[in-house]
């Protein structure tokens, strides 16, 4: 049987729309102004010597370092140092969206007696004691917010602390930002017939924007174009195998299975195909992707095909970087790939991959989207029959 979505029962009636919309103003409306500035600025709020001494240093290694995974490196985070003089600066810094507050507890800075001041007494005895804190902090002045305070005894301990949490700050600014980028990705339009045709015939879903088109569909692939121009596109596919051992998932295996893949299905116009550059850094890490186990992969393709001889394999110039998350899931017994690709030459890359890692994390599977639909579906029927 069909599940029942809830754009259904408001295709069907107007009234319905009316009872969802009462339903979130009967859980409060938030009046809340949205963070504001560029999804990559980060404003570090610290004393001159602190941001320029190994504090700073510390900060720039660990939030505002190169992403080497790019054919050009790119920054991950724009670092901004503002210091508090006025309390102008604060006002305005409680509007950003990605705020640092850091410093030594022992300095008499006008940052770090601002620091001491956002702890309790007992909190800042905790901090002192145990060495240095990372605090974080979500939509404290602003929605779509991350705060963090950052704070220890002495300079050295604040970097120590700042190298030991840096890739959990990086981790929660990673999140917030997609979180941003999702709203904006779909407030304009998703081809929901698009998502039900794969939910039906596949198993899953994942959010589609309105100018992405099906490329390639096969049993147990599909592949997803946003073609800009003749030189400009991203892509997105997802592979599944049923009933997989999810001891296969290793770096080796993502891989091997990517090139397979790409040699079967991702051809170019002049007879070559996709391949990892594997000349080029990788990254592998272990994540939690969606509470699954999975991998995340982040490197550089690049087209690739025969010489005039037919004899050997040679590059054919066009590349770029490519993103692949690969995972178990419990539910259906699969493992997944859902990897991303751009092609733009000329731009920056790393906003766009940025939007393809939005899409695959919309990932659910068949049991999941039909949770929500049922969830959504009944409330929306519930509240429909109130008069």
């Amino acid at each position: 049987m069909k599940t029942l979505r809830l754009r259904d029962i408001i295709a069907r009636s107007p009234l319905a729309l009316l009872a969802v919309t009462l339903v979130a103003g009967c859980q409060g409306v938030d009046l809340t102004p949205t963070a504001s500035g560029p999804d990559e600025d980060v404003y570090v709020v610290a004393d001159s010597s602190s941001w320029n001494g190994i504090v700073g240093d510390a900060l720039r290694s660990e939030i505002g370092g190169f992403v080497q995974t790019l054919p050009t490196p790119e920054r991950a985070y724009k670092l901004i140092h503002r210091p508090l003089i006025t309390e102008r600066d604060l006002r305005d810094l409680k509007k950003k969206k990605n705020v640092i507050f850091v410093g030594a507890l022992s300095d008499s800075s006008t940052e770090s007696t601002f620091l001491r001041g956002a702890f309790s007494a007992e909190a800042l005895a905790a901090v002192r004691n145990g060495g240095g804190a990372v605090v974080p902090r979500d939509d404290p002045w602003r929605r779509y917010q991350k705060v963090f305070y950052v704070a220890a005894e002495t300079p050295e301990l604040v970097a120590e602390t700042i190298e030991q949490n840096g890739q959990d700050m990086l981790d929660a600014l990673n999140e917030v930002s997609r979180t941003r980028l999702r709203k904006d990705m779909f407030e304009k339009a998703r081809q929901f017939d698009i998502e039900e045709k794969i939910l039906d015939e596949h198993g899953f879903r994942v959010q589609i924007q309105h100018d992405y088109q099906i490329a390639i569909d096969t049993t147990d692939f599909i592949w997803l174009r946003r073609i800009i121009s003749s030189d400009s596109w991203r892509s997105l596919f997802v592979y599944y195998i049923d009933g997989a051992d999810p001891s296969h998932i290793s770096a080796d295996w993502v891989i091997a299975k990517r090139d397979s893949l790409a040699r079967l299905y991702l051809q170019g116009n002049a007879g070559g195909w996709v391949e990892v550059d594997q000349r080029r850094p990788m990254e592998f890490k272990t994540i939690d992707f969606l509470d699954r186990y999975g991998l995340e992969t982040r490197g550089l393709w690049q087209m690739v095909g025969p010489d005039e001889s037919g004899d050997r394999v040679v590059q054919y110039g066009a590349g770029g970087p490519f993103l692949s998350y690969t995972f178990y899931d419990q539910d259906s017994g699969r493992i997944y790939i859902i990897d991303g690709m751009v092609f733009a030459p000329g731009f920056s890359k790393r906003d766009f991959l940025r939007q393809l890692e939005v899409i695959a994390y919309t990932f659910k599977s068949k049991r999941e989207a039909q949770k929500s639909e049922t969830a959504n579906a009944t409330a929306a029927l519930v509240m429909g029959a109130v008069r």
